[in-house]
């Protein structure tokens, strides 16, 4: 029977739940355990999918094609867990899975009500995870308590580690333990009146992780113990560290978190290998060469909106013993001006909807082309280089996208036969894991260091087919294909130092331990840009 833990965050959000969670998860899986991880979001969307990168940050894609929170790339990345739909429930999956039964008559005429029925799903939801051989079951509660919203999932999780019993089900709560610089002092009350918060709904937390700026003495450990009734020892002090966030799980190791849970949960501590992260931490802190990257993106003004990719550029860094830095770089700003883009050893356009920044991505990728910059375009950045070189070489100066122009007079970006006349946004996008079958000969196949490969997309317009003929000629290769050659999923310009483009989103794939290879290859071609300046 699996074992669980959930955790809570109190006083602020932003805390870092998600990367706390992940790294308890690797060191868990460092002991010998299998462990699946899931993410409650309290919001009433039923995903994230058609919200606003500047309200919620990117959406993370899984395999199976789900749009989740990014939380769940952390996961992945950390702790190497594969996530799938039963990874991220909503509000609103939860509230329209029990309308649905309703109105089909599922409840037998029953009055439904929050209680018992909207937790009896959240529970549902739970024991979704605990598939056969996951030993321990890790779920993240979003929010903050005291939120209306996350009230229901408190109660599910209340009622869910009370009917579990002693040892099946833990609760660690991670709260803020500000440092006021004016007084000089770290003030543990609002971390009392957090979990004062949870005692009120009946929820008593095993394990208090404090986050810090500072080192917290005894004294404030030993209040915390007092007042937040949880015995000395397991108020784990989380300070924050100097460099990376790769740091985390070591800073863990080292308070002992883990051997706790599992002396909680009643399972046998056994000895972590923690020596493979110990020398990934080591090539992260100490690393032999650097290099600037700008990322010409219509977000600019929020490091979560391209949380994947960051993260794929660090382990890219890790993979070839270099700090990577990437710039932000306001796609708009571009539209009339491009110089600054040659302060850059690289560039990476990215994702996104909508016709906002557009012309100034294609503005940056005809500077980038011409000037011989290391670049790689990521679904619309590649669906920007293709409209980009059907102006510049083809001489199309209307080329564009139907997504932005429904009239234009070479659509070389459009809609597949299938979804035309289709409103809905969500219900027409190609979404999770496609495999793509690759050229022999070329840039990507020599990256890849195989002919076929599975990469996750989230999309709806396509490289239009009616051109690719016109395109090759002209000297824009396609390099990757689905398997029936019927649609074009990546292009790159053999002349050139590293130009390549694709119609995935390479970044959802990057782990720690096996950095993506089209990241690796941008980075290799942004340190060979230097040698040759």
């Amino acid at each position: 029977m699996a074992k669980y833990i959930f955790i809570t965050g109190g006083v602020v959000s932003g805390l870092g739940k998600g990367i706390t969670s992940a790294s308890l998860a690797y060191l868990l899986k460092s002991h010998g355990y299998h462990v699946a991880m899931q993410k409650f979001d309290p919001y009433l969307n039923v995903d994230p999918g058609t919200m606003s990168p500047y309200q919620h940050g990117e959406v993370y894609v899984t395999d199976d094609g789900t749009e989740t929170d990014l939380d769940l790339g952390h996961y992945e990345r950390f702790a190497g867990v594969r996530c799938d739909r039963h990874s991220n429930y909503t509000s609103g999956k939860i509230y329209s899975s029990v309308i649905a039964r309703e109105r089909e008559g599922g409840y037998l005429g029953a009055t439904v009500q929050m209680i018992p029925h909207i937790t009896d799903e959240i529970k549902e939801a739970i024991r979704s995870a605990a598939k056969p051989g996951i030993d321990i079951v890790m779920t993240e509660i979003g929010g903050t308590a005291g939120d209306i919203e996350s009230l229901p999932f408190l109660e599910a999780v209340r009622q869910f580690k009370n009917e579990a019993g002693t040892g099946n089900a833990i609760v660690i709560h991670l709260t803020l333990v500000p440092f006021i610089k004016s007084v000089g002092e770290m003030k543990t009350k609002p971390s009392q009146q957090s979990v004062s918060i949870l005692h009120n709904i009946g929820i008593f937390p095993d394990v208090l992780v404090c986050r810090t700026e500072v080192a917290m003495a005894e004294e404030q450990r030993r209040k915390l113990s007092l007042f937040c009734n949880v015995p000395d020892d397991y108020v784990i002090e989380e300070r924050d560290v100097q460099h990376s966030i790769y740091e985390v799980p070591q800073e863990l190791a080292d308070r002992g978190l883990d051997n706790k849970v599992l002396e909680l949960l009643r399972l046998p501590v056994t000895e972590s290998h923690l020596d493979d992260w110990h020398e990934l931490l080591d090539r992260v802190l100490h690393p032999q060469k650097s290099c600037r990257i700008a990322l010409v993106g219509k977000y600019a003004g929020l490091r979560d909106a391209y949380k994947s990719i960051f993260e794929s550029f660090a382990h890219a860094g890790i993979a070839l013993s270099t700090k990577v830095t990437c710039d932000m770089v306001e796609a708009e700003e571009l539209e009339t001006d491009c110089s600054k883009l040659d302060a850059y050893d690289a560039l990476l356009v990215p994702g996104g909807f909508g016709s906002r920044g557009v012309e100034g991505k294609i503005a940056a990728l005809r500077h980038a082309r011409t000037h011989g910059i290391p670049t790689l375009g990521i679904c619309l950045g590649m669906q920007c280089m293709v409209i980009e070189y059907a102006r510049s070489v083809l001489n199309y100066n209307a080329a564009n996208s139907t997504e932005f122009d429904e009239a234009t007079a070479y659509p070389v970006i459009d809609l597949m036969e299938n979804q035309r006349g289709v409103t809905s946004k969500g219900g027409t996008m190609r979404l999770g894991a496609y495999p793509c079958q690759l050229v022999k000969g070329s840039l990507a196949a020599k990256l890849y260091s195989e002919l076929s490969i599975s990469e996750r997309h989230r999309h709806r317009f396509e490289y239009n087919n009616a051109y690719r003929a016109e395109l090759e000629k002209a000297g824009l290769k396609v390099c990757g294909t689905s398997p029936d050659n019927s649609l074009v999923e990546m292009v790159e310009l053999p002349d050139h130092p590293y130009y390549i483009g694709c119609q995935f989103h390479p970044e959802f794939k990057s782990r720690p331990f096996a950095p993506h290879p089209l990241f690796v290859g941008l980075v290799q071609a942004a340190l060979n840009h230097q040698i040759k300046e």
